[in-house]
């Protein structure tokens, strides 16, 4: 986990100023960075360097564990990283925008709560694979609505962009920084008014958690260069810079943990909050892209 601050960007507060998306001041945030550097049980999963932090490690459920070792090894290639790039980057003079900026663009006028990201489901369809056929990888035809639930999911954070306060219910599983950097702040409940039990930094490599019982709220951040203006609900950044993480949800049944006493006890459907009204909602699923079609596109976009 790193305890350095974030890159500076429209969305960094001045001290005592409080910004989306974590609604703190920089004395705040450096509060909670300790706090999260301190939490018991850890809240990011790597390699211990001292004894407090093996303790810390040590009181991490063994099925986040066993999670967490399969997934250490995993990454993005140097290839793959540019060409998301160049479908994040915006609108060029007389060039048409990339598939993951075409997304974008729709997801923000379906909802303007809070900016946009990319769910890529590993297993199943996405909402907008029929978009790929613009590009020349699916036929018009063939684009049935996405599959909800997928246990494994690649998300693409743009500069900037950040999901609401959201919480994962009764399931089991992971977020694994593969490129960039993302903040994640974690709540004791799922309030607008929760209180933050501590803030950490992943960069590729690094791995955070969550189980029903134990760090099962929070929001996640890309703190880098998001170009002109302030984030907050209705942002749309204006560079191609972005995180990626790799999540895996698993259900009670998945992992021989099972207590049913609430309506988020699947990975299909998760509660949150609404970032301009407060209010509790609940959104499926739906995946936005299926990685079988995000690869094809990506390995036929030109890098030159």
């Amino acid at each position: 986990m790193s305890m350095t601050d974030t890159q500076p960007s429209g969305g960094t507060p001045e001290s005592g100023e409080v910004k989306h998306p974590f609604h703190i001041t920089k004395e705040e945030e450096r509060k909670l960075r300790l706090k999260g550097a301190e939490a018991v049980p850890s809240l990011v999963i790597g390699q211990a360097t001292s004894f407090d932090e093996y303790a810390r490690q040590l009181m991490i459920p063994p099925a986040v564990m066993d999670l967490a070792r399969k997934a250490e090894d995993l990454r993005l290639s140097a290839w793959e990283v540019e060409a998301m790039r160049k479908h994040l980057a915006p609108a060029q003079p007389g060039r048409k925008v990339g598939l993951l900026r075409q997304i974008l663009q729709e997801k923000k006028g379906n909802d303007d709560s809070h900016p946009p990201y990319i769910r890529v489901a590993c297993t199943g369809r996405g909402d907008y694979d029929y978009l790929a056929a613009e590009h020349g990888h699916l036929h018009p035809d063939d684009h049935p609505k996405g599959d909800i639930g997928s246990p494994v999911v690649l998300e693409i954070w743009p500069a900037q962009h950040y999901s609401p306060i959201h919480s994962h219910g009764h399931t089991t599983g992971i977020v694994f920084c593969l490129a960039g950097q993302l903040d994640v702040m974690v709540y004791d409940r799922l309030e607008w008014d929760a209180t933050k039990l501590g803030l950490l930094t992943l960069t590729p490599g690094q791995c955070a958690w969550l189980s029903k019982d134990t760090y099962a709220v929070h929001r996640v951040y890309c703190p880098l260069d998001g170009g002109d203006g302030i984030t907050g609900p209705g942002y749309m950044n204006s560079t191609a810079e972005f995180g990626a993480s790799f999540h895996v949800y698993l259900n009670p049944d998945e992992t021989a943990v099972e207590r049913e006493d609430d309506e988020s006890y699947s990975r299909d459907r998760f509660k949150y909050v609404h970032e301009i009204t407060g209010k509790h909602g609940f959104f499926e699923t739906h995946s936005d892209l299926s990685w079988g079609i995000l690869r094809r596109v990506l390995a036929n976009t030109p890098l030159t």
